[in-house]
C-alpha cells in the first residue's frame, strides 16, 4: 500500500491510470489525461533524454490518490513554451543560476487547462498549497533555482498569486462560438471586405481540386497505425523544412495516441487525385477543439488556413463546439475571426534577488499587455454578434 502524504514519481507508469484520470475535471482538457502523457514518456519524447527527467507529484491519503501535478525537471526551454529567455538571460549576465528548472505542465503544449489536479470534494486550494510546497522542498534540496507553472487555468493563476507565485499574463489568439447556426452567420460579423477576402481564401481548395476532411474516432481507430503514420510523416516533412524545426515527437507518440484515445484526437486531411497531401492533427473535448500539429507535402495557397483554420471553424459550428484554440502565436488569425485570449504563467524562483527583480519587471510589464490585448480586440475585425433577423 502506498503511504500517504507527498510522492515525487519519475515515471507516470507508476502511478495507476484509473487514479489519475479520476482526478480530471472539465477544465484538464484531454492533454492532461494520463494516456497522453504516458505516451510522451514511454516512447521517449519527454524523456531525459530529450531535456525532460519527469518528476510528477502526487498527494495521497490512506493509499488513494487525491491530488496530483504533471511536473518535469528540465536544464532548458526547448519545448515548454514558457517564453522565459529573457529571464534566463538576465539571470546569466548576473551571474545567478536560472537551470535547472522545475517545471508543472504538459510537455510541448501551450494550451491553457488545469495544472492541479484534485479530486472531487477536494480542496482544491488546499491541495495545490500542499504539492506547490513540495515542489519548492524539492528544489531548495536538489538546488533547482527555478520553478514554473505553465499555462494554468485563471482561477489557477489566482490561486498561484496567494501562493506567492509571480504570474505573467500572454496571450493567444482563440476562436469562440458564439452560437452561430452556420458558417455565413459567422461570416456576418466581418466588414464586406474581409467577408469577401474570406471567401475568397475558402473558395482555393476546390479551385485546386483538393478535398479536405476530419477522421474521427470510428475511421481513426479502425487503422490507427496508418493514420499515425500519416500525420507524423506529414508534421515531420513541415519540420524537415524550418531551420529551427524540432522534431520533439515520434512515430511511436501517435501510433499510442491514437490507439489509446482516438475518441479525443481529430486528424483533418486534404486530399487531391485520391493522395493526402496536407493535414491537421488535433485533439477535441466535447466543449473544445485545440489545434496541434500541421503539415504539408504540396505547397497550394490557402492551404494552411484551410485545413487549420476554416474546415475547423465549420466543424466547430456544425457539431456545437464552443472553442477552437489553434496554438500559440499567429496574428494571421486575428483577422479570421479568432480574438486574443489571456494565457498565464506563474514563476518563483531560489535565489531571492533574481525573484525580487523579476517581479518588478513583471508589474511593470502587466499594464502593456493588458494595453496590446485591447488593441488587439479592438483590431479583430469582427463586429457586434448579429441578430438571427440580420442573419437572414
Amino acid at each position: 500500500m502506498r503511504a500517504d502524504g507527498i510522492r515525487v514519481t519519475n515515471s507516470l507508469s507508476e502511478v495507476p491510470q484509473q487514479g489519475w484520470d479520476a482526478l480530471l475535471d472539465g477544465e484538464a482538457t484531454p492533454f492532461l489525461r494520463w494516456a497522453w502523457l504516458e505516451s510522451l514518456e514511454s516512447t521517449g519524447c519527454a524523456a531525459p533524454r530529450n531535456g525532460w527527467q519527469p518528476r510528477h507529484l502526487t498527494l495521497w491519503r490512506k493509499g488513494t490518490l487525491i491530488a496530483a501535478a504533471p511536473a518535469y525537471v528540465k536544464d532548458g526551454s526547448d519545448g515548454d513554451f514558457s517564453r522565459d529567455w529573457e529571464f534566463a538571460g538576465a539571470a546569466a549576465r548576473s551571474r545567478v543560476p536560472f537551470y535547472p528548472k522545475l517545471v508543472l505542465g504538459v510537455p510541448f503544449t501551450p494550451c491553457t487547462g488545469r495544472r492541479i489536479l484534485a479530486a472531487p470534494g477536494e480542496d482544491r486550494l488546499g491541495c495545490a498549497a500542499a504539492l506547490l510546497a513540495s515542489a519548492r522542498a524539492l528544489c531548495a534540496e536538489e538546488g533547482i533555482p527555478t520553478l514554473e507553472v505553465l499555462f494554468p487555468t485563471g482561477s489557477e493563476a489566482r490561486d498561484l498569486e496567494e501562493l506567492a507565485f509571480a504570474v505573467r499574463l500572454d496571450f493567444q489568439f482563440h476562436w469562440r462560438n458564439e452560437g452561430y447556426r452556420s458558417m455565413d452567420e459567422f461570416l456576418a460579423r466581418f466588414t464586406s471586405k474581409r467577408r469577401a477576402m474570406i471567401r475568397r481564401e475558402r473558395a482555393a481548395p476546390a479551385e485546386q481540386g483538393i478535398s479536405i476532411r476530419t477522421l474521427r474516432a470510428a475511421e481513426l481507430a479502425a487503422d490507427p497505425v496508418r493514420w499515425a503514420r500519416t500525420a507524423f510523416g506529414l508534421h515531420r516533412s513541415t519540420i524537415d523544412k524550418l531551420p529551427w524545426g524540432r522534431g520533439w515527437l515520434n512515430r511511436a507518440f501517435y501510433e499510442k495516441v491514437i490507439a489509446r484515445m482516438p475518441e479525443n484526437v481529430e486528424l483533418v486531411i486534404a486530399e487531391r487525385a485520391g493522395k493526402v497531401i496536407a493535414g491537421a492533427f488535433n485533439l477535441a473535448s466535447p466543449t473544445h477543439l485545440y489545434g496541434r500539429y500541421w503539415g504539408s507535402l504540396e505547397e497550394h495557397k490557402f492551404l494552411h488556413f484551410n485545413v487549420c483554420l476554416y474546415h475547423s471553424v465549420e466543424q466547430c459550428i456544425a457539431r456545437g463546439v464552443q472553442v477552437f484554440e489553434g496554438g500559440a502565436g499567429g496574428e494571421h488569425k486575428l483577422g479570421r475571426g479568432f480574438e486574443p485570449s489571456l494565457t498565464y504563467t506563474a514563476f518563483d524562483f531560489l535565489d531571492r534577488r533574481l525573484d525580487a527583480s523579476i517581479r518588478r519587471y513583471l508589474d511593470r510589464e502587466r499594464p502593456e499587455r493588458e494595453a496590446a490585448l485591447q488593441r488587439f480586440r479592438q483590431e479583430s475585425g469582427l463586429l457586434k454578434p448579429v441578430s438571427r433577423e440580420e442573419a437572414r
